[in-house]
C-alpha cells in the first residue's frame, strides 16, 4: 500500500514527509483493519509532522479523521462491526480504563492515553488498524469526504464547546475559523447562541458568513457585544489576553488546541477579575464522539471540504500551514 510517514520532523517546506511503498497490516487481537476511503487533514497533523508536539512513534503515519470500510477483524474483535461496515477512526485509540481518571468517566486525561497519528500509524495510508472499542459508528448522509472532518474538527469542537459552558440563547466569540470552528458554529447555533467570529482570512471570514454568523471582523477585533463564551481555536497565545478582554462577567474562554504558543502576561483586573476564567480542552472521550455524532446525525452540518488526492499529502498540510483554504482538507486515495 501507499503510506506517508514522518521522517525528519520539521517545518514542511523542508519536506518532513515522506511517501512510500508499505506491506499492508496485519488486525491484531481486537482490532479492525480498515480500508481507508478519505482522511481529514488536522493541524494536530501539522504540529507531529513539524515536532511542535514530541515524537512517540518514529517515522509515525500521521492522519486521525479516518473514514474507511472494514476489510478483516483481527482475533477476540467484540462489538457491532464486520466486513464492509463503514467506520470511523478518531485521535483517541487507547485508554487503560483502571486509572481515577478512566473510572470517573474523564478517560481523555489518562495518562496512559495513545492517539492515531502519534502513537500509532494513521490514515495518511490506503490501509489503517484500529481497536474496536474506539472505532466509531457513521451518521447516514453524508459522503466519506464529509464525514472525514467530524471524526477530530467536529468531535474536539464539540468537547471545546462544552468546555466552554455557553448559557442558552447566549453570545459566543470563536477565534480562528477553520475546519473545526466551522462545524462548532454550527452546533452552537442549533443550540441558539449567537456565534460572532474573529478570525483573519477573507476566505474564513466569508465562511462564517455564509454559515450565518451574528457579526464577522478582524482576529484581534472587538465583537459587538460582551462574550458570554469563547473558543480560541487559533493556536495563537498572543491572542488569549484579547479573548478574556471581550468576555462578560463570569465569562468562560475555552483553548480548544493541542499545542499553544506561549501566552503573554495577563493583567488580573483587565482580564481575570469578575469571575472571568480560562479552561484546556485536552482530547475527548468516546462518549463525546458518539454524542457529537448523534449531533451530526440529527442536524445536517455544512462541512467545507477541500479535496486532495493522497499522493498529495505533503501539499495538503503545507496549504494548511499557509492558510491556503478555510475550512477542511481532505486526502482521497
Amino acid at each position: 500500500m501507499t503510506a506517508w510517514r514522518v521522517v525528519a520532523p520539521g517545518p514542511v517546506a523542508g519536506h518532513p514527509l515522506e511517501r512510500g511503498r508499505e506491506r499492508i497490516p496485519e488486525p491484531g487481537p481486537g482490532d479492525l483493519l480498515v480500508k481507508v476511503l478519505a482522511c481529514g487533514v488536522c493541524r494536530t497533523d501539522l504540529h507531529v509532522t513539524e515536532g511542535d508536539l514530541p515524537v512517540h512513534r518514529p517515522r509515525v503515519t500521521p492522519g486521525h479523521e479516518v473514514v474507511g470500510e472494514v476489510a478483516a477483524l483481527g482475533d477476540s474483535v467484540t462489538g457491532s462491526f464486520a466486513v464492509g461496515d463503514r467506520v470511523g477512526i478518531a485521535w483517541l485509540r487507547h485508554t487503560c480504563g483502571q486509572c481515577a481518571a478512566c473510572l470517573r468517566g474523564a478517560e481523555n486525561l489518562c495518562r496512559q492515553s495513545q492517539y492515531t497519528g502519534w502513537d500509532a500509524d494513521g490514515g495518511y495510508a490506503e490501509f489503517a488498524t484500529v481497536p474496536a472499542g474506539y472505532a466509531l459508528h457513521l451518521p447516514e448522509g453524508y459522503t466519506d469526504t464529509e464525514l472525514a472532518p467530524l471524526l477530530c474538527a467536529g468531535i474536539i469542537g464539540y468537547r471545546a464547546l462544552e468546555r466552554a459552558a455557553v448559557p442558552v440563547g447566549g453570545a459566543l466569540g470563536i477565534y480562528g475559523f477553520g475546519g473545526s470552528a466551522h462545524l462548532t458554529a454550527q452546533v452552537a447555533s442549533t443550540r441558539g447562541a449567537r456565534v460572532h467570529v474573529m478570525t483573519r482570512g477573507a476566505e474564513a471570514r466569508a465562511l462564517a458568513e455564509r454559515l450565518g454568523a451574528a457579526s464577522v471582523q478582524g482576529v484581534r477585533d472587538t465583537p459587538p457585544e460582551p462574550l458570554d463564551s469563547a473558543i480560541l481555536f487559533a493556536p495563537v497565545g498572543d491572542l488569549v489576553p484579547v479573548a478574556m478582554e471581550a468576555l462578560a462577567d463570569g465569562g468562560t474562554l475555552a483553548v480548544a488546541g493541542i499545542h499553544l504558543t506561549d501566552i503573554p502576561a495577563l493583567e488580573y483586573q483587565r482580564h481575570l477579575f469578575r469571575e472571568r476564567q480560562i479552561r484546556s480542552v485536552t482530547a475527548n472521550t468516546r462518549s463525546d464522539s458518539v454524542e457529537f455524532l448523534r449531533i451530526a446525525a440529527e442536524h445536517r452540518l455544512s462541512i467545507d471540504t477541500h479535496p486532495y488526492p493522497l499522493d498529495h499529502a505533503d501539499r495538503a498540510l503545507k496549504d494548511l500551514a499557509g492558510g491556503k483554504f478555510s475550512g477542511a482538507a481532505v486526502l482521497e486515495p
